[in-house]
């Protein structure tokens, strides 16, 4: 938890197919409820999503030069939070959609929507990235007209650090593989597999409970499952839509949270633009709607929760705005506070945690 009285650091990733010019940088003054200081960060070609380490020393994101496509690692300024270039990773063909490492640094992976595949890459000790030790390509389509083919849109370690979550919203399946030395092994006994034509996104993992929580983005749902880990088994538990009763009109599935006390969940929807706010119960892992609240722009891609867990920075893709929410830690709800921070095609928003 940050103290109130400081200002915390966040990062943006963009598409830079049109002003954008690579991550930005801004401050959430917790004190007051602002976001100032909004500045570029690093000069980088689609860095598309991010994530940071533990020890805040080194922000990883996706990179894309010409035709070629990978990974790319930045040390972090402390004085000025500015993005200093070590190094990148790339291979000829489209850059994957998401990265994400493990709880030690000592890998990085990533997902590629558009090859179908999972990347790892160790991680050196002055955090610049290694040639890649594991590439696991998947293969397979579904019904629906976006799943001609695989399509990787998420990985990231499991809580323990043994295994990665995978997801293909290509093949609507949700894999688990074991990190052997850098090496990913596919534990076939965990696949689990959605409904056809669902194409399952990101998903959350409980911080309390053994539930995880699942965004599709072509049919808009949250799935709940439940791992057991002893017998490498998912269990379903509940499939809820993100969009009101009445809501009739296109619409995708996007980003998904959990807040650090387990108690609520929130989803983005892009084209109906809202946050949905859910409840979720703590004994079944079952969830249930209480709010839904208008993103004040066009596809909210992504979103998150500050450390404080006070607030919601949300990312409107195409209409260059960034919204920033006051939420009630008692009852989940979110109130907006600023709809007019000017940000050219954001993406992906990540805070540095204290």
């Amino acid at each position: 938890m940050a103290n109130a009285n400081k200002k915390l650091m966040g990062y943006i990733g963009t598409y830079t197919t049109g002003e954008s010019k690579g991550i930005y940088k801004f401050k959430l003054n917790v004190s007051n409820g602002k976001i100032e200081d909004v500045d570029l960060a690093a000069h980088i070609e689609n860095p598309t999503y991010l994530c940071i380490d533990n020890d805040n020393k080194y922000l990883y994101s996706v990179a894309k030069s010409c035709k070629r496509g990978g990974v790319a690692s930045f040390l972090i300024e402390n004085s000025t939070g500015k993005l200093k270039f070590l190094n990148s990773q790339l291979s000829t063909g489209k850059p994957p959609c998401y990265v994400s490492i493990d709880n030690n640094r000592k890998y990085l992976f990533s997902a590629n929507y558009h090859k179908g595949n999972i990347e790892t890459f160790p991680i050196d000790e002055d955090g610049s990235l290694k040639l890649r030790t594991s590439v696991v390509i998947h293969k397979g389509s579904g019904p629906h007209k976006n799943q001609e083919s695989a399509h990787l849109h998420y990985v990231s370690p499991t809580p323990d650090q043994k295994n990665l979550y995978a997801i293909d919203l290509g093949c609507d399946t949700l894999s688990v593989y074991n990190i052997e030395n850098g090496i990913l092994k596919e534990n076939r006994k965990a696949l689990f597999k959605f409904q056809p034509g669902s194409g399952p996104r990101h998903l959350v993992v409980h911080p309390k409970l053994n539930y995880i929580y699942v965004i599709t983005e072509l049919t808009s749902e949250i799935v709940v499952l439940k791992y057991n880990e002893i017998n490498s088994e998912f269990e379903f538990i509940q499939k809820v839509s993100t969009l009101p009763e009445n809501y009739t009109e296109s619409s995708a599935g996007g980003a998904i949270h959990i807040s650090y006390d387990g108690k609520y969940l929130y989803a983005s929807n892009r084209g109906h633009d809202s946050i949905a706010v859910f409840e979720i119960n703590t004994c079944s892992g079952k969830v249930k709607p209480i709010q839904y609240i208008s993103t004040y722009g066009s596809f909210p891609r992504d979103f998150e929760i500050d450390p404080t867990g006070e607030f919601i920075v949300a990312a409107n893709q195409n209409s260059n705005n960034i919204v920033l929410f006051k939420r009630d830690v008692e009852n989940g709800k979110l109130d907006l506070i600023d709809k007019n921070i000017s940000v050219p095609n954001p993406v992906c928003i990540k805070f540095i945690y204290e």
